[in-house]
């Protein structure tokens, strides 16, 4: 009793949850390793990620994301939308701007519930993703077990993205900390297994880096077109279907790709840090 309760709110995109505080008007003091106790699922609230609202300071919010391991994510396409969704609802609008390490997020309301986030542009080149030494990032040299030759980017965070021929056979739980911590990864990376079943659909699992395996990842997503469309294995807009739901993702003909999906509130709480 007499410690400190901090407000929160539980949100979520087709299942990828986040702790969501507001410190736009004060520091809430959520070190790395506070935010790591938030998203411990038995000993904290539980979530995939800890959003921190701060000031935009030119955008309309700035959002910080800490992964269950405390450690710091560039990019989160849920969470993303989520976020938007907060602020467009307090400041009266359809369309407003996140602000993330990686770059500032457009976000615009559809109808039905929906919100579009123009996640930007895929870095492409090996220094980008990063990898550690010179590749081909098309045709990343890497395998292990059932899975080789993955397409790397970024998109704000590193993605590499395996094309199978069958999700339901891969032991992901085992594969996905291995090729996430692979030294070709400097900064690991987030991994991706992909089915691609038809030229406009794509069903997809992803291995966080930092935080496991999720029901969805929007910045996975991202990748995930853009490196089925560089293959040539699907066109430059596809629904890809991860555990909880679809995501609409299109890779503009401006190398913009764009995210469209539903968001959530499951509830409102207060937590002593």
């Amino acid at each position: 009793m007499g410690r400190n309760m901090i407000p929160f709110r539980k949100m979520h995109g087709l299942g990828n949850d986040f702790c969501v505080f507001d410190a736009r008007k004060a520091d809430l003091g959520i070190t790395p390793e506070r935010a790591a106790r938030v998203a411990d699922r038995q000993r904290g609230v539980g979530c995939d990620q800890v959003i921190i609202l701060e000031p935009g300071n030119g955008a309309d919010v700035f959002m910080r994301i800490r992964n269950p391991d405390g450690s710091e994510a560039g990019a989160c396409g849920n969470a993303t939308r989520c976020v938007a969704s907060l602020v467009a609802d307090e400041l009266g609008r359809d369309r407003v701007t996140v602000r993330t390490i990686a770059g500032d997020l457009p976000v615009q309301r559809l109808p039905g519930g929906l919100w579009c986030a123009d996640m930007g542009a895929p870095r492409l080149d090996w220094q980008q993703v990063p990898l550690a030494a010179p590749a081909d990032t098309l045709h990343v040299p890497l395998s292990l077990g059932p899975v080789s030759d993955p397409a790397a980017c970024s998109m704000g965070n590193p993605h590499a993205t395996f094309f199978v021929d069958d999700l339901a056979a891969l032991d992901i739980p085992t594969l996905g900390p291995q090729l996430e911590r692979h030294p070709i990864f400097p900064d690991r990376a987030n991994i991706g297994f992909a089915q691609v079943l038809a030229p406009d659909r794509i069903k997809l699992i992803i291995w966080e880096r930092g935080a496991g395996m999720t029901l969805a990842c929007g910045s996975g997503a991202c990748a995930t077109i853009v490196n089925a469309a560089r293959r040539g294995l699907t066109g430059r807009r596809a629904s890809v279907e991860l555990p909880g739901g679809v995501l609409e993702m299109e890779w503009r003909a401006d190398n913009h790709v764009l995210m469209t999906g539903p968001v959530a509130t499951s509830f409102l709480g207060e937590i002593a840090l």
